[in-house]
């Protein structure tokens, strides 16, 4: 959790209302909970993934990011995508394009041997805001600033986010 001069959050974070969390009070390193809501992805109507049993990763200055069953995916829909990157705490990530649209970025990713401490992910696909539908409990979300990450923006959280102008140094 972030810590300034003994406050809880730094002064630039917003203050959250009734019902809503402050990214700036998830932990670092991040952890996982499993979430209970709903939590769909969608492509031109088609339902790519739906699920009532997702977790939540939750990390300081970040959106939390929703990771679905592979059981509640529809694999119809999805293929392996070239590339790799890693985490420093999650481990190595594959990614996950539509069928039929590979040519443009990849619309998700997931672990297939997480580290340590992440191992309830394993195989559990998340999905980036800004390239295809994602919701939670019917609410539209917002992608995460910035290109790379991948965090899920709804009105039951506040930042600032990280990937937002200015934020290249957090």
């Amino acid at each position: 959790m972030w810590e300034y001069y003994g406050q809880k959050r730094p002064p630039f974070a917003l203050e959250p209302q009734e019902g809503q969390e402050s990214v700036w009070d998830y932990p670092r390193p991040p952890v996982v909970r499993s979430f209970e809501g709903l939590v769909e992805v969608k492509r031109k109507g088609n339902i790519i993934a739906r699920s009532e049993r997702a977790c939540r990763v939750m990390e300081t200055a970040s959106p939390p990011g929703y990771y679905i069953p592979p059981d509640d995916t529809a694999s119809k829909w999805l293929q392996p995508a070239p590339g790799r990157s890693f985490c420093e705490w999650k481990g190595e990530a594959g990614y996950w394009s539509l069928i039929g649209e590979s040519r443009g970025k990849p619309v998700g990713w997931s672990y297939s041997v997480p580290n340590a401490g992440y191992r309830m992910l394993a195989g559990y696909i998340s999905f980036y805001p800004a390239r295809i539908e994602c919701y939670v409990n019917g609410e539209r979300v917002r992608p995460q600033p910035g290109e790379f990450y991948g965090g899920w923006i709804t009105g039951s959280v506040v930042g600032p986010f990280k990937g937002e102008p200015g934020t290249e140094n957090w």
